[in-house]
């Protein structure tokens, strides 16, 4: 029998990475000061979210795809894989300035992938950090180009300095960066492909400069002018603001301060614990999930309602299939 799914993180290191998972999330690392990116649900090849407890405890995202899909997938049992990804990620030091070509681009692409759309969520935000999102007015794909080759790609950027809360969408083919001192949490399509535009003249482990890709990225390119955060808006659920709501995902800001329900429409449904516990119905025999986790809660499960611990109110990050 399908059950609420707590999901083991999957970590990445890599140069501009952090320790912030354990104070900000609550978790326990291994020795090193660059773990960038903790994989909360992903269903891509070799990378899998394995559940950590319960009757299913050890199976794989992939498995219970191809063994449980409909009760899992619901409505959208016809895809391929789960296609979505959700991390967090600690930005100790300024991410590439990259970009993400769209799902036509992408298509194309030896072996074809998917085209990235993502959003960003900040946790937490160091004094003076920045969001580099989009383009400065009036700049395009010709005089991002020059900016690019004369090393004054920064000159053409839009940025501003965020506060924790803020979202900021990020579709396809929108030239971006994740300034450093930021932590954020990331939902975007399950892809693989990244052009990397501009890498803050700096060198990899190895001692080099890292590779760009100036001509796939310029190519890929379709989105000009500035992005700034989202306005969250209201919903039919007094706790719940949206944040975004595209062809891919939806994604809501939750403050439960009393018991809230969630699913209940045959899709599956992801939350995320970023601020106190909340516990599940005792049927499951599951523990409480606690700040910094991530559970999947399955279709074939229905509605379920999840109550705050302790009687604090918890905030969460709610992601659904469109």
């Amino acid at each position: 029998m399908l059950h609420p799914l707590f999901l083991v993180p999957v970590y990445r290191r890599y140069l501009w990475g952090g320790r912030r998972f354990e104070t900000a999330l609550s978790r326990t690392l291994p020795p090193g000061e660059d773990y960038a990116e903790s994989w909360e649900l992903v269903d891509r090849d070799a990378d899998q979210s394995i559940v950590a407890c319960g009757a299913l405890a050890g199976r794989s995202l992939a498995d219970l795809r191809a063994t449980e899909c409909r009760g899992l997938l619901g409505r959208h049992a016809d895809l391929e894989r789960f296609p979505l990804l959700f991390k967090f990620l600690d930005a100790r030091l300024d991410l590439s300035v990259q970009v993400h070509p769209d799902d036509s681009r992408a298509a194309r692409l030896v072996p074809p992938d998917r085209g990235k759309t993502e959003a960003w969520y900040v946790i937490d935000a160091a004094p003076g950090s920045r969001i580099y999102a989009g383009l400065r007015d009036g700049i395009d794909r010709d005089g991002l180009a020059a900016a690019l080759r004369a090393g004054r790609c920064e000159e053409v950027l839009h940025s501003f300095e965020p506060r924790p809360g803020d979202c900021v969408f990020i579709p396809a083919g929108t030239v971006h960066a994740i300034g450093g001192g930021l932590l954020v949490a990331e939902i975007q399509q399950s892809s693989d492909v990244t052009y990397r535009l501009h890498d803050w003249n700096r060198t990899g482990a190895d001692g080099k400069p890292r590779p760009l890709h100036l001509d796939a990225g310029l190519e890929a390119v379709t989105r000009f002018g500035p992005v700034g955060p989202v306005a969250p808006t209201r919903t039919a659920d007094p706790a719940a603001r949206k944040l975004v709501d595209c062809p891919y995902f939806r994604f809501d800001d939750v403050h439960a301060r009393q018991a809230w329900t969630v699913g209940g429409d045959d899709a599956c449904h992801a939350i995320v614990v970023l601020g106190g516990t909340i516990a599940f119905s005792p049927e499951w025999d599951l523990p409480p999930l606690r700040r910094g986790s991530t559970a999947l809660l399955p279709a074939g499960i229905g509605p379920q309602t999840l109550t705050p611990a302790d009687g604090l109110p918890a905030h969460l990050l709610h992601v659904s299939l469109p």
